[in-house]
């Protein structure tokens, strides 16, 4: 059964990891992979990435990407997300918190704040406008 926009909104809120994906060149599938990101019920979806990784690279010439999360328990439950991206920026300290904040333990973040923003090279954030929604709650199977 298709979830209410409302319940589609907050779950999507939820810190799931995404699998984004995004159209690949040369004909070839598109390019899926697991991503942390960012959301608002009725707001903008954004993800950090390298500018020069493969990840960045097609989602800039592709403008726009897919990203859909999911969980098995108390419920299957999924929603897809789909749009354009509408701006990108160059990703600050307080973003890589922000998103480092959502997954990971409190006494965990400056460490990896640290480390990340040394190791991770040039990071970008790419805005997608929420168009086409998916959704589903499968109850319990």
């Amino acid at each position: 059964m298709p979830l209410s926009v409302e319940e589609r909104e907050l779950f999507l809120a939820e810190p799931h990891i995404g699998a984004l994906a995004v159209t690949a060149e040369g004909g070839r599938a598109p390019l899926t992979l697991p991503i942390w990101y960012q959301y608002a019920p009725g707001g903008e979806l954004w993800v950090m990435t390298g500018r020069d990784s493969k990840k960045g690279r097609l989602i800039a010439a592709a403008g726009r990407f897919s990203l859909m999360v999911d969980r098995l328990e108390p419920t299957i439950r999924y929603v897809s997300v789909e749009g354009p991206v509408v701006r990108t920026e160059e990703a600050t300290i307080e973003q890589l918190r922000e998103i480092s904040a959502r997954y990971l333990a409190p006494e965990k973040v400056e460490p990896y704040v640290e480390f990340a923003s040394k190791e991770h090279g040039e990071q970008a954030v790419y805005y997608l406008r929420p168009e086409h929604w998916y959704s589903s709650d499968l109850g319990t199977v």
